[in-house]
């Protein structure tokens, strides 16, 4: 299930800035709701739950895709925690963000969902494909000439 919650909220919630900006936490730097503002001591369950939240909600992806995740890097060899986060950096989405096709993992969502992505010169419109090291992830030609790429692309 998509969540449609407001990410300020969230990002509030978990103290954490979910779009890497920092400007959801500026104007309040406390939990939202009534109660926002009186400090509980967190109970070590709910500290680990608060990471894997925090984890959830910058990668965008949803309860079952992180499951299904953390099984695939809990079978590899390598030590777990590793495995799943180099899982979670070769998605799709998250390369074309981290290669600065787009300015946030939503815009990267989208422009892969929209089919302006290739990999090794094949158009790719699924967001959560995992790539391999030696893939090679390109803008389409006539996709370079939008003004999101190019302001992306700039900055």
């Amino acid at each position: 299930m998509k969540n449609t919650k407001p990410i300020w909220k969230q990002s509030r919630r978990l103290n954490y800035s979910i779009l890497e900006s920092g400007v959801e936490l500026k104007k309040r730097a406390y939990a939202p709701g009534q109660h926002g503002q009186d400090k509980k001591k967190q109970s070590e369950y709910g500290k680990q739950l608060a990471e894997k939240q925090k984890l959830r909600s910058m990668y965008g992806v949803n309860e079952r895709q992180f499951r299904r995740l953390f099984i695939i890097a809990t079978k590899s060899k390598a030590v777990t925690g590793l495995a799943f986060m180099r899982i979670l950096e070769s998605r799709l989405d998250n390369l074309v963000y981290r290669a600065g096709f787009a300015s946030t993992r939503k815009a990267a969502r989208q422009l892969v969902n929209h089919g302006h992505i290739c990999v090794n010169g094949k158009k790719v419109d699924i967001p959560s494909s995992l790539c391999d090291v030696n893939d090679v992830i390109s803008v389409k030609d006539n996709s370079k000439s939008m003004a999101v790429i190019r302001a992306s692309l700039e900055a």
